[in-house]
């Protein structure tokens, strides 16, 4: 995990970024394993990587490419 962000309420996204153009199942393992381990505080995970799609790996899980941290 690279970074977790905690809103006053208490909830929680997380999100780790890899140097890859592709992911898979087991790119996601730190943030499904925080999903499972805070429960109903986890709102999101972001897996920023090198790839030009959004994909949705799982319940509250995205791969997001980090090229749109600077996109408008």
């Amino acid at each position: 995990m690279d970074l977790l962000l905690e809103r006053p309420d208490g909830a929680i996204a997380g999100v780790e970024s890899k140097t890859k153009a592709t992911v898979g199942p087991g790119d996601f393992a730190g943030l499904a394993g925080l999903r499972e381990l805070i429960g109903k505080r986890f709102r999101a995970g972001a897996l920023l990587y090198t790839g030009d799609q959004v994909l949705p790996c799982g319940k509250n899980l995205r791969a997001v490419p980090i090229e749109m941290l600077w996109s408008a």
